[in-house]
């Protein structure tokens, strides 16, 4: 039977592992997929930037990020860092806090100026970007890395689009913004502002450009039907927070507010409303645990004192006072209506009920094809119907989320990159997941996860200073020090210490072994399996921390 790991006490069972000239396995050095890695929509190498960080190499270590990313300390503080979630660590104590390391180092490069140096090769290419959000960024970021000339249009008065516009400035300042989107122009990307475009190819054809790839966000609020004599109190979500960032023509929105939706931005608006010294309510039609935004939002929003009525649907509003029916949950978590209603007093309502794409700009386009939902059909290489034109982010159907939206920007480079020079786009193969069941988690010792600094209450209700903090130098040092370096060897020297027939040779860097790296493997193998000594007693394989050693068998 192929047993993938021997146990300390199966050693000595010749019976179990066939030792000697029966040997049936042998331990081979492998790398497989850390589930961080895998789970970051970026694409970010997290287990190679953690391992760097850790050694305290910040700046080989904020490098390795910004090769997939281009807003390490945009994303610190943004993402809702999937990768945490799917951590090994959160089996054992506590998932790595990842997003914290990585707004430290992102952090330590604006305050440093850490720049990026962009390829000397130019390909002689134009490019045509349309829309300066995250994934416009991030694709003109790559496309220029990759040698072509990047033009980034926009309609609107500034760069960023929902990270500046969606996103309250508490959880993201404005400041980060600014230096992270400053370090894409250094490299050469222009970006024209309040410069709306109607038509694609005529834009294409006048300026010369060889491709295009469109990333226009989610900014038109979807809107319900509620009997309302005043329709001038119902404001939509996304609208009030572009007003609050841009500070033109804010509305009244009066002393209490009613904001009916589940997710985070409705969340982010009833918090904003809350620093304006309003009183604010959410309404909404599940209970907290059905709720879309993510939990922490909601215990953030309650400590700031934004009240929730669960299991309420609005129905209409008169005056000031909002009408909504009581509802309650059937078999397959749906809301119902019970029959029942309640009036709550708003002196506004606004409604965060989710946003929709405006793709106007690619209806008249030959070939380009939309699917049921609004959003534009693309092909896995992301271009939609019409040749040489491409599309991504919010425009395409996906999760809409930030981190979402710059994976899509660089998965769009590359294939765009590929398409103006001819060539097909290979993704590497990836290897196999590094499962928790593959660790040996007996060499690690309980750290509990770091916490970062809260802003005190008083302030978070009043202004819109950021709320979390970041971690300094030494708690940023331990936090990635509790990465467990799952799937790939790390040179602790277990195999080397344990193999009992000295059958593991410690090789010189010159003469390593190359490990994918798109495995994460930080750097490359150190050791070799002398087999003319080993008896395949799978010890080494047993005894391997992060499970970088697999018995496989014998080939006969």
């Amino acid at each position: 039977m192929n047993k993938p790991f021997a146990t300390t006490l199966d050693v000595g069972s010749s019976l179990a592992n066939h030792t000697g000239s029966w040997r049936t396995e042998r331990p081979v050095y492998v790398d497989r997929m850390p589930p961080c890695n895998q789970a970051c929509p970026a694409g970010e190498n997290t287990q190679d930037w953690l391992y760097h960080a850790e050694e305290g190499n910040y700046r080989t270590a904020w490098e390795s990020i910004v090769r997939d990313n281009p807003f390490p300390a945009i994303m610190g503080r943004a993402c809702y860092h999937p990768c945490e979630t799917s951590c090994n660590r959160g089996s054992l104590d506590a998932a790595v806090n990842i997003h914290a390391v990585e707004r430290f180092l992102g952090d330590r490069a604006i305050a440093l100026g850490w720049n990026i140096a962009s390829s000397e090769e130019r390909s002689g290419k134009k490019v045509l970007v349309v829309g300066a959000g995250p994934s416009g960024l991030s694709a003109a970021y790559h496309l220029t890395l990759l040698g072509h000339e990047v033009t980034v249009v926009e309609a609107g008065a500034a760069p960023g689009g929902m990270m500046r516009f969606g996103i309250p400035a508490y959880r993201l300042p404005r400041t980060i913004i600014d230096a992270e989107i400053a370090r894409i122009v250094a490299l050469g990307v222009t970006i024209r502002l309040n410069e709306p475009v109607e038509d694609i190819p005529a834009l294409l054809e006048r300026e010369g450009f060889d491709a295009a790839f469109v990333a226009i966000g989610a900014h038109l609020a979807k809107r319900v039907d509620i009997p309302a004599p005043d329709a001038g109190k119902i404001l939509d979500a996304i609208g009030v927070l572009r007003e609050l960032e841009t500070g033109e023509s804010m509305p009244r929105i009066g002393r209490r507010v009613i904001v009916y939706g589940g997710g985070n931005t409705a969340l982010d608006v009833a918090r904003s409303v809350r620093r304006l010294g309003e009183e604010a309510i959410v309404v909404y039609r599940r209970t907290r645990d059905k709720m879309p935004a993510h939990e922490f939002e909601v215990s953030e929003a309650l400590e700031e004192g934004v009240q929730f009525h669960w299991l309420r649907t609005v129905t209409h509003m008169t005056g000031e006072s909002i009408t909504v029916e009581k509802m309650t949950l059937g078999p397959d978590g749906f809301p119902r209506g019970t029959g029942e209603y309640e009036t709550i007093e708003g002196d506004a309502l606004i409604l965060a009920l989710g946003q929709n794409v405006d793709t106007h700009v690619l209806d008249s386009i030959p070939g380009v094809e939309h699917s049921a939902d609004g959003v534009v059909k693309v092909g896995p290489n992301m271009m939609t119907g019409h040749k040489g034109i491409f599309a991504g982010g919010d425009m395409v159907p996906s999760e809409r989320t930030l981190t979402v939206a710059i994976g899509h920007g660089k998965k769009a480079a590359r294939n765009i990159d590929a398409y103006l020079r001819g060539i097909p786009y290979v993704p590497k193969v990836k290897p196999a997941l590094a499962s928790f069941e593959r660790l040996n988690t007996w060499y690690y010792s309980d750290a509990g996860k770091t916490v970062q600094p809260v802003l005190e209450d008083v302030r978070r209700r009043s202004t819109f200073e950021e709320v979390v903090g970041g971690l300094d130098e030494t708690n940023a040092l331990f936090e990635a020090r509790r990465c467990l370096s799952c799937g790939n060897c790390f040179e602790c020297d277990n195999c080397f210490g344990v193999c009992p027939d000295n059958a593991v040779i410690k090789l010189p860097d010159s003469a390593a072994i190359e490990r994918s790296d798109s495995a994460g493997s930080p750097h490359s193998a150190p050791f070799a399996i002398d087999y003319d000594y080993c008896k395949g007693c799978g010890v080494c394989a047993a005894e391997c921390p992060c499970g970088a050693i697999e018995m496989v068998p014998e080939e006969i």
